[in-house]
């Protein structure tokens, strides 16, 4: 059994704010696992603690350990640009640069570590774009802009940009919320797809979503972590009553 991400006593801040209380909990390696839980309990905090962007926030701090690859990503000696590049990050909101064509949002992170070779560029929009399942429907279009594609294909074009670096982790964080049924579907089997190859983290508010596509599933509730463990199971017979209730809409 193989985890990519070791979490130990994990808190984190917001100044005096205490958003993540004493997390531990092991991240499997090419598996999705969904974190659920109401509005404001530590989500998305966790994700951005995972890539160390938490620490960014003006005041934000963090204590614990987060091992990656067995390193601890918080000691002295690692650098934190070093450990975004392995991560790729997805938002609720789908982001492709704007003034950019499908091609070049694709192509931007590679540019920016210095490739300039057009074919190598070509290959991997290309092998990127399939990934994403995408590129059938946008393979006539590579020079338009990537603002001018429907809310869906945006998300799966910023799926496509993360995956051009080669990281060895997505993290999603709500990447469903503003798409509709059927876009969502259509993220659902790629994030299926994707965990074939890379380990992939979702936030989501969605239950039904978390119990379609997720291996293993964290139940946060005011910043602790209350159950964790195969997605069936906590879904089908939860171990605590907290979770129960949250599942059985009593609560959230």
């Amino acid at each position: 059994m193989s985890y990519k991400f070791e979490i130990e006593n994990l808190n984190a801040w917001f100044s005096s704010k205490h958003v993540l209380r004493n997390i531990s909990m092991k991240i499997r390696e090419r598996a999705v696992t969904a974190i659920i839980g109401p509005s404001g309990c530590g989500k998305t905090t966790l994700i951005r603690c995972i890539n160390r962007m938490h620490e960014i926030v003006p005041g934000a701090r963090v204590s614990g350990k987060v091992l990656f690859n067995g390193i601890d990503i918080y000691a002295e000696d690692v650098d934190p640009v070093q450990v975004r590049r392995k991560m790729g990050m997805v938002f609720q909101k789908p982001n492709p640069f704007p003034m950019m064509s499908i091609y070049d949002n694709v192509a931007a992170g590679l540019k920016l570590n210095g490739v300039r070779d057009k074919k190598r560029l070509g290959e991997v929009v290309e092998r990127s774009l399939r990934m994403a399942i995408l590129w059938d429907e946008v393979k006539d279009d590579l020079n338009k802009s990537g603002a001018s594609l429907s809310g869906g294909q945006q998300q799966r074009l910023c799926i496509a940009r993360a995956l051009a670096v080669e990281p060895e982790v997505m993290l999603m964080d709500e990447p469903a919320s503003a798409l509709d049924p059927i876009a969502t579907a259509k993220l659902e089997v790629l994030i299926r797809m994707l965990a074939k190859d890379f380990t992939v983290v979702i936030v989501t508010h969605n239950m039904q979503q978390a119990a379609r596509v997720a291996d293993f599933t964290a139940f946060l509730y005011l910043g602790e972590l209350i159950e964790y463990g195969p997605t069936k199971a906590l879904f089908e017979n939860p171990e605590n009553e907290l979770t129960e209730k949250y599942i059985t809409g009593q609560f959230g």
